[in-house]
C-alpha cells in the first residue's frame, strides 16, 4: 500500500493538501507522521531517508518516491480519475486554480503560517495581505459560480479543494476577512469529515516547534490556544 509522510498536522499545511484529498476520495494509502525536529533545515536529515527532497509530503510507492503536493496529486491522478473534475473545461480552471495556490499567494503564507490548534488577533492587515484575500475571494467566486458549488469545481469535493483545505484552517485560525460566499465555503471545508478528523489530530499533539511558533505571532496576539499540554 502507498505510504503517505506528513509532519506535524497542527503546522504542515503542504501535508494536508494530499491526506486530505486521499481521505476524501477514500484512497488507500498508510500515513506515516514524521514531527518536524526544529527549525528551517533541521529536519533534512530524518526527512531525506524517505523524500529526495528532504521535504514533506512524500508519497511512497514501492520503490518509487513521489515529493511536492502536486506532484503527488498528479500521480495519484493517474490512478484514480476522480482527482481531478471529468469534464475537460472544468479540469482545466482547478489546474489552473490549484497551480495558482501552489505557486502564489505568498503574503497570505508568510503572514498567517497554519497552526490549527490556536486563535489569533493580528495587529494590522498590510496591504498584500489584503490584496491575497481580495484574490482569494474572487477565485473562489468564479469556482462557486462557473460550476454551482458546493465545491470549488462542482458537486463533488477535487483536488483544487484539497489546495484551498490549508487556507481555511488560517481562516479560522486569524479570522481573515472574507466576503460571505467564501466564508461558506471555509466553513463547508472545515466541517468535513476528513478535516475534522486532522484537526482533532492537530489539537492532541504535543509537539511545539519555536519557529512555527514565533512565525504566528509575529504580527498577532494570541487569544486562545485549544491545543493538548
Amino acid at each position: 500500500m502507498q505510504e503517505l509522510y506528513i509532519a506535524n498536522k497542527n503546522y504542515s499545511s503542504w501535508s494536508l493538501r494530499p491526506w486530505v484529498l486521499m481521505k476524501v476520495l477514500g484512497l488507500p494509502f498508510n500515513e506515516r507522521l514524521m514531527p518536524f525536529e526544529g527549525g528551517a533545515g533541521e529536519s533534512y536529515a530524518t526527512f531525506s531517508r524517505f523524500s529526495p527532497s528532504g521535504l514533506v509530503p512524500c508519497l511512497v510507492d514501492g520503490e518509487l518516491a513521489v515529493w511536492e503536493s502536486l506532484a503527488i496529486i498528479e500521480y495519484l491522478a493517474e490512478q484514480y480519475p476522480q482527482v481531478w473534475p471529468l469534464d475537460k473545461t472544468t479540469r482545466a480552471w482547478a489546474r489552473s486554480a490549484s497551480a495558482e495556490m501552489h505557486s502564489g499567494f505568498g503574503v497570505l503564507r508568510d503572514e498567517c503560517s497554519m497552526n490549527c490548534g490556536i486563535r489569533v488577533e493580528l495587529k494590522t492587515l498590510s496591504t498584500g495581505l489584503k490584496s491575497n484575500l481580495t484574490r482569494l475571494d474572487a477565485l473562489w467566486g468564479e469556482g462557486l459560480k462557473k460550476f454551482g458549488g458546493p465545491f470549488l469545481a462542482g458537486e463533488q469535493f477535487t483536488a483544487v479543494d484539497a489546495f484551498f483545505a490549508p487556507v481555511a484552517f488560517r481562516v479560522q485560525t486569524f479570522n481573515l476577512p472574507l466576503g460571505e460566499e467564501s466564508q461558506a465555503y471555509v466553513q463547508r471545508l472545515l466541517t468535513l469529515p476528513a478535516m475534522q478528523e486532522w484537526y482533532q489530530s492537530a489539537l492532541a499533539e504535543t509537539w511545539r516547534e519555536p519557529m512555527h511558533e514565533r512565525e504566528t505571532l509575529k504580527n498577532a496576539t494570541l487569544l486562545k490556544d485549544y491545543r493538548a499540554v
